[in-house]
């Protein structure tokens, strides 16, 4: 009777070497972007040092990986079916973190068929660890920036008031008299907040103590970071009274920075050793290994749950290489540029955007018009239309921006608009507030005849349509106008409403709809037919 082969210690090193070189292939396009781009950001710089934790955290439990014995499961084929719907879902969305968290559970996957579940949970936290290498989504990001520029602000004026010092607050700036310090995003304390949570997770998981004491640690990372970063604040406008302007420039801005990171992180160590009480800390979590025990050998066919699963990921990539092979259906839109500038009680102005913003949207055609009514009321606004979206090369949403403008949304819903002659449509509506100056914005997204009216959606049904339909195209529509002194919300609602209606059927004519291949040979045999037609 013919027997299984069994594995050896070299056989689990080639079962590493072809798991790595299938992630290698498949991703080396994210591993190169997150170690080129988004690390080299002043913001995520820490990142670079995550590989090297994770290699000693794996390294200290070594002893252990090598004497327990590995059990593969066939249950590892789940991480594999999300790495490659996470994998068709970046790319065919447009969407880079997706495609992060697709190279994650990749890796989980590996880990998990290679290992199987219980020795696996030797080395989950420096797996779990990995997350933090991905930098957050802007739309996350500029949130968490903008609140803790504000709580940043209010901690550091009210420092100054504690010594005496006058100074107002007016949103994210101290005016000092003689200077004004301005909270701006570097200053909002989020750059060393994600790397003290980080150094937060580390000391939770060397600590062994109860669990409430390990979450207590970890959770207050976050009001020790906005403390100390309001006390950088606040120290900085007394250094500026003291001894000048010239604690305000970079090189001293930054040298506070680090100074209060490590004040932090020595707290951190100071609670860790309050909360441990009589108890010994030991930074390590190497368990003895003094009665060593033999590896286990395994057959064989187990390591067919690494193979079908690097075939699954494999089978995503090929189809993607396939597509990419293939030509997508690139609908064409009528120039922007021949949008009226006048309507009934209505009259324009072009706006010419900068280069620099042009680059960074990446768009394919852009409108921007100030419309003025007859009342002298202003509304702005903004269309930009994608041929297609890919990673990298999508539609921003205005939230964003507007955030990171230092706007406040006071309101934001989607909202159904009933408008004369127009079939109702879903746009979202949102209410915007800066130092008491206030505003009223509409905007939707236009994609293959829907009326988008968030990011998720857009990027779900950007990933559907381009799936089935082969097209990605889609637009951003955006209206603001500002609320004048002794206006209501409902003033500014019916001067968008007034616009609209003559809006809407332009820029159902510019873009393309639903039907576009259809609707594309029709125009084109009514060029063929017209042409026929000679004088």
């Amino acid at each position: 009777m013919k027997t299984m082969g069994t594995y050896t210690p070299r056989i689990n090193w080639l079962a590493w070497g072809i798991g790595t070189g299938a992630i290698i292939l498949v991703f080396h396009e994210i591993i190169v972007r997150l170690a080129t781009r988004e690390w080299s950001r002043a913001d995520f710089d820490y990142c670079y040092l995550i590989p090297f934790t994770i290699a000693y955290l794996v390294w200290e439990r070594k002893d252990e990986l090598e004497h327990m014995p590995s059990k593969p499961s066939w249950s590892a084929l789940g991480a594999f079916v999300i790495a490659g719907g996470l994998l068709l879902l970046g790319e065919l969305g447009g969407e880079y973190l997706t495609l992060y968290l697709a190279l994650w559970w990749a890796v989980f996957g590996v880990c998990w068929a290679i290992l199987g579940w219980t020795k696996m949970r030797l080395v989950i936290f420096p797996i779990i660890l990995l997350l933090t290498a991905f930098p957050p989504p802007n739309y996350i990001y500029s949130r968490l920036t903008i609140g803790m520029q504000l709580l940043s602000t209010q901690l550091g004026t009210a420092l100054l008031h504690l010594f005496k010092v006058p100074a107002y607050q007016n949103g994210n700036t101290i005016d000092l008299g003689f200077a004004q310090l301005e909270v701006v995003a570097a200053c909002s304390g989020l750059r060393f907040l994600i790397p003290l949570f980080i150094v937060g997770m580390l000391l939770t998981y060397f600590f062994r103590d109860k669990w409430w004491k390990r979450l207590l640690l970890m959770l207050s990372t976050l009001p020790l970071a906005i403390i100390m970063n309001g006390v950088r604040i606040g120290l900085t406008g007394l250094l500026a009274r003291s001894y000048g302007l010239a604690v305000l420039e970079e090189d001293a801005h930054e040298l506070m920075g680090w100074i209060m990171f490590l004040l932090s992180t020595g707290v951190l160590f100071g609670l860790m050793r309050l909360l441990a009480g009589r108890n010994k800390i030991q930074l390590s979590r190497k368990a003895s290994t003094s009665q060593p025990i033999p590896p286990s050998p395994q057959k064989f066919w187990r390591t067919q749950p690494l193979v079908a699963g690097l075939l699954l990921i494999l089978l995503a990539h090929g189809y993607l290489g396939y597509r990419e092979a293939t030509p997508d259906i690139l609908p064409e839109a009528k120039p922007l540029a021949s949008f009226p500038l006048t309507f009934d009680g209505w009259n324009g102005r072009g706006i010419a955007m900068e280069q620099r913003f042009i680059d960074t949207l990446d768009f394919t055609d852009y409108v921007q018009i100030d419309y003025q009514n007859n009342q002298g009321r202003m509304v702005d606004f903004y269309v930009a239309w994608y041929q297609s979206q890919s990673k990298g090369e999508s539609i921003h949403s205005p939230e964003t921006c507007l955030r990171g403008g230092g706007w406040e949304f006071l309101q934001s819903q989607a909202t159904e608009l009933n408008l004369p002659g127009h079939a109702p449509m879903r746009v979202n509506r949102a209410l915007l507030d800066q130092n008491g100056q206030r505003m009223l914005s509409y905007f939707w997204f236009p994609a293959r005849g829907r009326y988008l009216t968030n990011g998720l959606e857009l990027k779900l049904y950007t990933f559907w349509d381009s799936l089935t339909k082969r097209r990605s195209d889609g637009a951003l529509v955006r209206l603001i106008t500002p609320l004048y002194p002794q206006e209501s919300e409902q003033d500014g609602e019916a001067r968008l409403h007034d616009l609209l209606q003559h809006i809407i059927p332009v820029l159902e004519n510019l873009l393309p709809g639903a039907d576009y291949p259809a609707a594309a040979e029709e125009f084109k045999l009514m060029k063929t037919d017209s042409s026929s037609f000679s004088p």
